[in-house]
Order: structure tokens, then sequence, then C-alpha cells
């Protein structure tokens, strides 16, 4: 993790890391939630590229209240916001020693001051995940650090870490690990878990909502648990004083999104513009997982190999976290398929799905550790590798514009891995230390 800290890249780009970041200027500059100025901002600094963006969010204004439409939770800028008002302490002091940065709230020490804020949750989500897979999964150690490593390496997760990290998914993660290291602590408690240990929870589970709506069916997990277990132990009063515990704590974390919809939509929930693109039947369910050109399996191979593990604990361990975990994945390809936008098209990977890596890690190293004691750690360690090699290849591809940055093209994208990544790696090493922004935009 340390390693890869060098590889954040201190950039607000599109439209979802405008929307995110525009809250901390807008709360603690103009003391409002009119996004205009801040929109206007990052539009003037590219209005080619986000020409687009402003006719959504410049041009257009909710239906129902009149106001710039922001489509973003508020639990990333809260997240953000400690590192945040750290930079603004660090900009007048060096304003006062001479230095001409401006302290607008908007300048490169505000916009680093997320993006780093951002990688560091999503690397302390990774620590809960490897301490929850080694301390209540029974795994041990080289199986977690194995599987929590060719996960961060293996997947988008390190995209989001490191050359994106202005989107919500690696809060999303910390806020989601999070919650499951909170579960798993109160369930291992047994009978002397107390409310207040399941109002941990239902925080974590909050905290997860506020950052990313479709989140908090992530408390669908707990709540079955405490459901099940009550029903079948005969202990229905606790149970319930659990259960309770856990749902007032989320409701209360999530309060100040419900005030953030008031003032943008008039009322207590998202905009009519994104309600009106969902369709609970699912519609695309299976294609959010399998279709060649989108599929999260298309993307990360490594996750059908975890998807796979996981099944497997659910029905050869038959415990209850190995089945609540398989659980919560169905319901993020169920809430994913509902969406219009499916496709997540212009984005690295099956971005969201990045908040599901705890579950992935509990199949993953399902699937390590009855393999390691027949391959050995060397060979199961160079297998996890090749998924790594699989995943950065990509993020090159995608970088230098081999690929279709809307789709998966095949066999294209699998033989570009092998003849134009390569030789293109020397390229890709002298614009990352020299113009990174290049890299994430450069031409073919």
């Amino acid at each position: 993790m340390v390693l890869t800290l060098p590889l954040v890249t201190p950039k607000i780009r599109g439209a979802d890391e405008i929307e995110y970041f525009s809250y901390l200027p807008s709360l603690v500059f103009d003391r409002d939630l009119d996004f205009g100025d801040e929109y206007r901002h990052f539009y003037e600094k590219d209005p080619e590229g986000l020409a687009g963006f402003k006719a959504t969010f410049l041009d257009r204004r909710d239906p129902d209240s009149g106001r710039h439409i922001n489509f973003g939770p508020i639990g990333s800028a809260l997240l953000w916001s400690p590192f945040y008002l750290l930079a603004h302490g660090l900009t007048w002091i060096a304003r006062a020693l001479g230095a001409g940065v401006p302290a607008d709230g908007l300048s490169w020490p505000y916009v680093a001051a997320a993006c780093y804020g951002s990688a560091l949750y999503g690397c302390a989500g990774l620590l809960l995940v490897h301490d929850a897979l080694r301390r209540f999964g029974s795994f041990s150690d080289a199986a977690a650090a194995l599987s929590t490593a060719a996960l961060a390496l293996g997947t988008p997760v390190l995209y989001y870490l490191t050359l994106a990290p202005g989107f919500a998914h690696a809060p999303s993660l910390f806020a989601v690990s999070l919650l499951v290291w909170t579960w798993l602590r109160a369930r291992a408690r047994g009978e002397d878990a107390r409310p207040r240990d399941y109002a941990l929870v239902g925080l974590s589970g909050g905290l997860a909502g506020l950052v990313r709506e479709q989140d908090v069916l992530f408390l669908a997990v707990p709540a079955l648990d405490l459901a099940w277990g009550a029903v079948r132990g005969g202990r229905v009063s606790r149970g319930l004083a659990r259960g309770v515990a856990l749902a007032a704590s989320a409701a209360l974390v999530m309060a100040p999104q419900l005030l953030v919809y008031r003032a943008l939509t008039g009322h207590f929930g998202p905009s009519r513009l994104v309600t009106r693109k969902v369709d609970w039947r699912s519609p695309h369910f299976l294609e959010v997982l399998f279709d060649p050109a989108h599929g999260l399996f298309a993307w990360s191979p490594l996750l059908l190999v975890a998807t796979a593990g996981l099944v497997w604990a659910a029905s050869k361990r038959r415990d209850a976290p190995s089945v609540l975990l398989a659980l919560a994945v169905l319901l993020q390809a169920w809430i994913n398929g509902a969406l219009e936008s499916w496709t997540q098209a212009g984005a690295f990977g099956s971005r969201r799905f990045v908040a599901a890596t705890p579950m992935f890690a509990w199949g993953l190293a399902t699937v390590v550790e009855a393999a390691r004691p027949r391959l050995g750690r060397v060979p199961a360690a160079a297998a996890l590798a090749v998924f790594a090699w699989w995943n950065v290849s990509l993020m090159v591809q995608f970088g230098l514009r081999l690929m279709d940055r809307q789709r998966l093209e095949w066999p294209k994208v699998a033989v570009n891995q092998f003849t134009e990544v390569p030789r293109r790696l020397g390229h890709v090493a002298v614009l990352f230390f020299s113009d990174r922004e290049r890299l994430v935009r450069e031409a073919p």
C-alpha cells in the first residue's frame, strides 16, 4: 500500500468526481448547496472535455427545486473533510510565508487533500478486509494477505485508489469493509454482544449508504443474521433490541443525506432524473455479470474465481457469514442490473462492485486456502499475479486509448495485452513521471 501511494493522481476530472468534491467548497466557503460556481470552475479548466458535463449540470436544473443538479451523495465529502480542512489551514500558512496558491477551496492543495484522503481510506478498507479474514474467517495469514493483495492489484480497486481517487469508490470500500468488520466482531461475541455493538454496525452501514446509496443494501447482511439468530435461538427480545440499535444508528447517520435531498430536489429523496432510470425488476442482472463487453467477470476474471469461492464456501461451510456475504453480492448485481446505465460505459471496469471487495475477499481466500497446500505458496502467489498483470495491462490500454473505453472488444483487447502493452511499458513509465495527465487522456 505504501508503494501505491506515489501512484495517486490528485486530479478532479469527470462529472462524478466534480459532484462529490463540490460539496466541500460549497459548504465550507459558500455556506450553501448551490454548486454553480464550483461547476463553472471545473468546466472552464477543460471546456472541450466537459462539454457534456456543462449540458447536464450547468445548463440544466432539477425539475422540482430549480437548483443545480448533484446526483452524488454527501458521504465522500464528509469523509474527506478532515483532510480538506487541514489543507485549508496549510494553504493559509503557505500564503503567510509568501506562496501564491489561492485559498479558495478549489486550488490544487484542496483537490490533493481529497484525493490522498480517498486513497488512505481505501487502504484502510483493505486492512480491515485482511483483518476480518484472518480474525473472523479462520483463514491463515497467508491466504488473507494473498487474497487482499490480489484484489487490490487485480481488480478496478487499484484504478480507483490511484488514478481516479476523486470518485466515491475508495471511501465506499472503506465504509463497507468497516460494516463487515464490525458485524463479524459483534457476531463473534455471541451472547456477550450488546446493543451498542450492533449500533456500531448500524453506524458503519449508515456511513456506507451516505457514501453511495446502493451500499445501504449491505445492511441486509447483519439484519438477516440478527433475524435468523433471534428466531432460531428463541431470543426474540434480545434480537429485537440489537435490531433497533442497528436500524436507529444507521438512520441517524443517513439523516444528513435526507436534508441534502430536501435542499437539492425539494423532497426527501433523490432527483426524479435518477429514479426514473431504475427498473426494479433488474432486467440486466445477468448482463452486469457476464456480458462480454461490459460484464464484471469480463473486466476482472479474478472476481469470477472469487465468486466461485464464495458460492463454494456458502455450500460447503454452510455458515451464516459465507451465505450472507454471497447474498450481498447478489443484491449488488440486482441493483446494478436495475440501472439504465448498467454498462458503466466510459468507466474503467465494473466500478460499482468495488464496495463488494470484502465479500469477494472471503470467496478468494476460500480458494487460496484450499489451493495453497497443493500448489505451495509461491505458485499460488504467481497464479494471482497473472490476474494482477491482466488488470494493470488493461489500465495501460485504457490510459493510452489502445482500447475502446466504452466497451471491451474481443479478441482485440486480449491480443493487445500481449502485443501492444509490453512494447509500450517504457512510454508509460516516461509519461507517468513526466506528464501523468497524458497517461490518462492520451490519444492513440
